[in-house]
């Protein structure tokens, strides 16, 4: 199964003080042992990379890129799907509901991935399954 990774999943895998911690890590586990393919696109990376260092520092910030990305299949943000997710980053009008967030819904509305590994609310909001 196709399944999109979000910053709020990654977060809670690499963070053991997030309250989401135990079962993050218990379903990341279950994936990696699974017959998935887990899709992420790299606004989802910087976001990560950013959130990571500042919470808990460089060295999270290592393993994630040394064990964690190798695992993704990553796909790159274009110029195309970039003025989507502004066009409905926009058209929303939220605060809460991020650009990378609004990139992610794109992604996965070109690829067909209808489930995601998130804790973040407006996953299910906008009808996908959340793992």
């Amino acid at each position: 199964m196709n399944v999109f990774v979000d910053t709020s999943a990654l977060l809670a895998v690499l963070d053991r003080s997030d309250e989401r911690h135990a079962a993050a890590k218990q379903t990341w586990e279950e994936m990696l042992n699974g017959d998935h393919t887990l899709l992420c696109h790299n606004y989802v990376l910087v976001e990560t990379s950013a959130v990571l260092t500042r919470r808990v520092g460089i060295e999270a910030a290592r393993v994630f890129e040394r064990d964690v990305v190798p695992v993704l299949r990553l796909f790159w943000v274009t110029r195309e799907i970039h003025e989507a997710a502004v066009g409905a980053h926009l058209a929303a009008g939220r605060r809460a509901l991020s650009l990378v967030d609004c990139a992610s819904f794109e992604v996965m509305r070109r690829t067909g991935v209808r489930t995601a590994f998130a804790f973040d609310p407006h996953f299910k909001e906008f009808g996908y399954e959340v793992l």
